[in-house]
């Protein structure tokens, strides 16, 4: 199924962390109705612009897979509100910056990013449309074996 132009729900859902513990990672239709925004509020204006396609490297997870994996069942990703993910070939701080500028977003975090290597990491963002969209522009780094998000101005 077609979310947008460039992207599939099979893209946004599949997960082979899910498929190796046999966890079940279907979206609702509300989760697939996120999505759809998602898609079309981030992730096609980010493709339409810089022309490449875009690597997802996870979209939807249902909560038992985002405990699974050591995230928060409470994650935007659990909605359908949040994809992580890359474009090869142009560094993660150049597409965050531009999400930044030019789109209504609610977070947009630089995963793991490291300023001596722009490849690194990734970048994780949220697309919400139960409330406003708070904006957030966000470093997430691991110190001392803890996650720490700090802002990005």
């Amino acid at each position: 199924m077609k979310l947008s132009e460039n992207f599939t729900l099979d893209e946004l859902t599949k997960s082979q962390e899910a498929i190796r513990l046999g966890i079940n990672n279907e979206p609702s239709d509300e989760h697939v109705s996120n999505l759809i925004l998602l898609c079309k509020n981030i992730l096609q204006p980010i493709r339409n612009h810089f022309k490449i396609p875009v690597s997802i490297s996870s979209g939807y997870r249902s909560a038992e897979l985002c405990e699974a994996i050591g995230s928060s069942k409470g994650s935007q990703h659990t909605r359908g509100e949040a994809a992580d993910f890359e474009l090869f070939g142009i560094h993660n701080r150049e597409v965050s910056d531009w999400i930044v500028k030019n789109l209504d977003y609610d977070q947009c975090i630089l995963e793991f990013w490291t300023p001596n290597d722009p490849n690194s990491g990734w970048v994780h963002c949220s697309y919400t449309v139960d409330k406003p969209n708070r904006k957030q522009y966000l470093k997430a780094q691991r110190i001392d074996g803890k996650i720490v998000y700090s802002s990005m101005g």
